[in-house]
């Protein structure tokens, strides 16, 4: 089959690999009709997150059912779901209390309690480095879906691929900062990054009856982009004191009630910040988290989506205390809300396919990868057929 495989840094190429086999009683192998580059996949592009063998890369995909292992029951060959990003195998401690990215039996050789930088990690994700389990990825054609009598979701007839995809990951992301601030109406939400988890996460607050929503980002056509999609007001990130500024004066100088941080830990950044980070032998830079928490209320909630690997030097724990500040973080459970949110999209509450830029071949997943690492030709969010 076709697949887009990791080998380095920079470089990720459509390569033919061997087809995926059946291993387990609860596997599946599915088709996938449609796939999608994320973020978090250019974390292990750019070498943030590191990976030292060839891995077929993505976690947001979906697809129709191939073939099923001997104890899958509810999924049958022909059957059309969609996959959330976490793999988990719904009868563990964590699993059963919403909480299958801490699965203790998906990431068997990474697993723990800890925590660590390279040891002791959460439960397995689809193609994200042997650290979260060593899984293909679903950028192919073909890809093995473990415990599948808990994770795949049957898509309604009525609704294409590209009405359901992103509630693999980003949209379930992005719901995840808003329902973790208990957002009940009339709040101001600031989000950080008007990338597709970004916007996610604005069309959630709206969803969730924000009185205002700001939107901060280093790019004019994605700030454009998002007002255009959901009415929010936005503000272009220059610094963070100025940027910090702009969002006191438009709340009364208290600051927003919530803060999504939805950039992570490979922001922008210059000279002075490349070199803190290598004098004290950190991963990217904190400066957009440090930006929410000086940007929200006293009281308020900072929810952190973006990606943090490591530890950081300097992590402003006072100015938490003084504020009395709530900060929110990890990888979004997506299991126990994806019904919730495939309802959204059923009823017309929601669109998510607006947020795609570029449709391209699996074939041009080089492409693909480079325009959105680069932020080129307009790149918000790319998705891949597997068989053009």
């Amino acid at each position: 089959m076709k697949a887009a495989v990791f080998h380095s840094p920079g470089k990720i190429t459509c390569d033919t690999v061997e087809d995926p086999k059946i291993l387990d009683d609860h596997d599946i192998i599915l088709k996938v009709t449609s796939t999608a580059i994320c973020g978090s996949d250019l974390h292990m592009y750019s070498g943030g997150i590191p990976q030292t063998r060839p891995m077929v890369m993505g976690h947001e995909f979906m697809g129709i059912v191939e073939e099923t292992g001997k104890n899958i029951t509810g999924l049958k060959p022909g059957d059309r779901v969609v996959v959330p990003f976490p793999i988990a195998c719904g009868n563990c401690f964590f699993c059963q209390h919403d909480l299958p990215t801490a699965c203790e039996h998906s990431n068997p050789d990474h697993y723990g309690p800890e925590g660590g930088i390279f040891t002791e990690k959460g439960g397995a994700l689809f193609g994200y480095t042997d650290l979260y389990g060593g899984y293909n990825g679903g950028q192919a054609q073909y890809v093995r879906v473990p415990y599948a009598h808990f994770g795949p979701r049957k898509v309604p007839e009525n609704l294409t691929d590209e009405q359901v995809l992103f509630l693999t990951d980003i949209f379930p992301t992005g719901y995840t900062g808003v329902m973790w601030a208990g957002l009940k109406g009339g709040e101001t939400v600031a989000v950080f990054g008007a990338g597709p988890v970004g916007t996610m996460a604005v069309k959630s607050a709206v969803l969730h009856n924000a009185k205002k929503v700001i939107v901060v980002d280093t790019l004019q056509y994605r700030l454009d982009r998002i007002k255009k999609l959901t009415g929010c007001e936005t503000i272009l990130w220059e610094d963070a004191e100025s940027t910090v500024a702009q969002i006191r004066d438009m709340t009364d100088g208290r600051g927003t009630d919530v803060c999504i941080e939805a950039v992570g830990f490979e922001p922008e950044r210059n000279f002075i910040d490349r070199a803190k980070a290598v004098l004290n032998f950190e991963k990217g830079s904190i400066k957009v988290l440090e930006a929410c928490m000086s940007a929200v209320r006293r009281g308020g909630t900072v929810s952190v989506l973006g990606v943090y690997p490591v530890n950081y030097d300097n992590f402003r724990l006072g100015q938490i205390f003084d504020k009395g500040i709530t900060i929110k973080a990890g990888q979004c459970n997506v299991h126990p809300i994806i019904d919730r949110l495939m309802g959204y999209v059923e009823s017309g509450q929601v669109t998510l396919d607006d947020v795609i830029t570029h449709r391209l071949s699996l074939d041009a997943v080089d492409k693909g990868y480079e325009i959105f690492d680069k932020k080129e030709d307009g790149c918000v969010k790319v998705v891949l057929d597997p068989w053009k």
